[in-house]
C-alpha cells in the first residue's frame, strides 16, 4: 500500500514538473511573440507617422495585460461606466521609474540618428506627471531630487542616456545645448535668462515662424553643457523660477507648461574630418565653427514637455488668479486637441497659432519629430470626468497618422588623404 502511494506520488510530481516546464515554455513562446509584435507595431507606427501614446496609471485603476486600460464605475445616480482603451503601452502601480524609460530609451537613439524626438506628460492636475518626467521634488524650492536615482523621472535620465551615448561617438563630434521655457497665462517665459548682475530672471519671450514654416523663440537662452550634472544644475535653477500655486487637488500645482530643450549639434567636416580636436563631448564654440567653412553642422531637438494639469474648478477651488490661470491651462490644452484633431482630418489649415503652447510646440506635434505622449492616469473615483477626457484624447491622438518622420541627412566625411 505504502509503496502504491510512494508510486503515485513519483508519477505525479513528473507530471507536475512537465506541466510546469511546459507552462514555461508557453510563457517564453509567449513574451518572445509579444515582443514581436510590439516591435511590427513600432514599425507600422514609425512608417504612419502615428503618435505613441503610453499611459501611467496610478494605484487602485484596473487593467489587463494586454496593454488596455479598463475603467469601470458604478454611482449612485449615474450611469454605470464601463469601457476600454487601448495604448501602446500601460504601466500599472507597481511598475518602477526604470520600467518606464526602458520604453522611452529606444527614441533617443533616434535623436542621434537624425530624428526630433518629442516627449510629453498630459493628464489632469495631480495625476503624476511631474513625478513621471522630473521625479521627486523638494518642497522648500520645488527642485527635483536626484538622491535617489531610482526615482528619477524622464528628463534627467533622458539626459544621461544622452550623454552616454555621446560618449561613444568620436570626441569633439557633438554639442549640446540647453533652453528652459515655460508657458504661463498663454504667455512664453525663458527660465534660463539672466539679469544685469547674472541672476536667473523669467523674461517674456515670442514665439514666431519663420521663413521655413519653423516655429521659433527669438532671443532664447541657450546654454552649453558638457554632462548630465550641468544640465540638472540648469534645469533646477530654472525650475525654481516656474510658478505654482496650491489647489484643493494638489498642493504644489504646477501653473505652466514646462518645455526642457536639448539641442543637439552634430559636427563634421567636409575634407577633413578631424576627430583630435578636443576630447570632451563639447565641440567647438558656435563662432568658432561658422569661422570654419568645411565644417558642416546637424541640429536634432530633444524637447522634454511637463504641460499644466488640466482641472475642473469645482473640484480644484480656484479663485481669482489661479482661476485666471486655470481659464489658460484648460484653453491651450484644448487648442492641443484642436490641432491634434485637424492634422488627423487633414485639413488645409491646423491652428497652431490659436495659443503660444502649440505655436512653441508646432514643429514636433505637427510630424518634424517622433512624438510620444505619456498619459497620466488618477484611479481616484472622485476625478473620473478627467481621466476619461485624457484617456479620450490619448485615444484620438493614437489616431493621427503625420507621415512618416523627417530624417536630418549627415554630411558623410571623405576620408583624410
Amino acid at each position: 500500500m505504502a509503496r502504491s502511494i510512494m508510486e503515485f506520488f513519483t508519477v505525479f510530481q513528473i507530471k507536475a514538473l512537465d506541466l510546469q516546464q511546459s507552462l514555461q515554455e508557453v510563457t517564453e513562446r509567449y513574451e518572445k511573440e509579444k515582443q514581436k509584435r510590439r516591435a511590427l507595431h513600432n514599425s507600422l507606427v514609425e512608417l504612419r507617422g502615428n503618435i505613441r501614446v503610453h499611459c501611467r496609471i496610478r494605484p487602485l485603476l484596473p487593467f489587463d495585460t494586454a496593454e488596455t486600460v479598463l475603467v469601470k464605475c458604478s454611482r449612485p445616480g449615474h450611469a454605470a461606466i464601463n469601457k476600454t482603451f487601448q495604448f501602446e503601452r500601460v504601466y500599472n502601480a507597481s511598475e518602477s521609474q526604470d520600467t518606464v524609460f526602458a520604453d522611452v530609451a529606444p527614441l533617443l537613439t533616434s535623436l542621434l540618428d537624425g530624428y526630433n524626438v518629442c516627449i510629453m506628460a498630459y493628464g489632469q492636475t495631480g495625476s503624476g506627471k511631474t513625478y513621471t518626467m522630473l521625479g521627486p521634488q523638494l518642497e522648500e524650492n520645488f527642485a527635483f531630487s536626484i538622491e535617489d536615482e531610482s526615482e528619477l523621472g524622464i528628463i534627467p535620465r533622458a539626459t544621461q542616456e544622452v550623454f552616454r551615448l555621446i560618449s561613444e561617438k568620436p570626441p569633439g563630434s557633438y554639442w549640446v545645448e540647453v533652453s528652459v521655457v515655460e508657458v504661463y497665462n498663454n504667455e512664453i517665459f525663458d527660465l534660463l535668462a539672466k539679469d544685469s548682475c547674472g541672476k536667473l530672471f523669467g523674461i517674456k519671450r515670442d514665439v514666431i515662424t519663420t521663413r521655413e514654416g519653423k516655429s521659433d523663440v527669438p532671443l532664447l537662452t541657450y546654454e552649453t553643457v558638457e554632462n548630465a550634472s550641468e544640465f540638472l544644475h540648469l534645469v533646477n535653477k530654472g525650475l525654481q523660477l516656474r510658478v505654482r500655486h496650491p489647489t484643493l487637488v494638489h498642493a504644489h500645482s504646477s501653473r505652466s507648461h514646462l518645455v526642457v530643450t536639448l539641442t543637439i549639434t552634430t559636427i563634421a567636416s567636409g575634407d577633413n574630418f578631424d576627430n583630435k580636436s578636443t576630447s570632451s563631448s563639447r565641440a567647438s564654440s558656435p563662432v568658432q565653427l561658422e569661422a570654419t567653412e568645411k565644417m558642416k553642422q546637424v541640429k536634432t531637438r530633444l524637447q522634454l514637455v511637463d504641460l499644466a494639469g488640466s482641472e475642473c474648478v469645482g473640484m480644484s477651488g480656484v479663485t481669482g488668479a489661479a482661476l485666471r490661470e486655470t481659464s489658460f491651462i484648460n484653453r491651450s490644452l484644448s487648442a492641443l486637441a484642436d490641432v491634434l484633431g485637424a492634422i488627423a482630418e487633414q485639413r488645409p489649415h491646423i491652428p497652431y497659432r490659436n495659443s503660444k503652447l502649440t505655436h512653441l510646440l508646432q514643429d514636433s506635434v505637427g510630424g518634424d519629430a517622433k512624438l510620444l505622449v505619456m498619459l497620466c492616469i488618477s484611479p481616484d473615483q472622485r476625478y473620473l470626468t478627467e481621466s476619461m477626457q485624457s484617456l479620450g484624447f490619448g485615444t484620438r491622438a493614437r489616431q493621427v497618422q503625420r507621415g512618416q518622420v523627417k530624417k536630418k541627412s549627415f554630411p558623410v566625411p571623405s576620408k583624410a588623404k
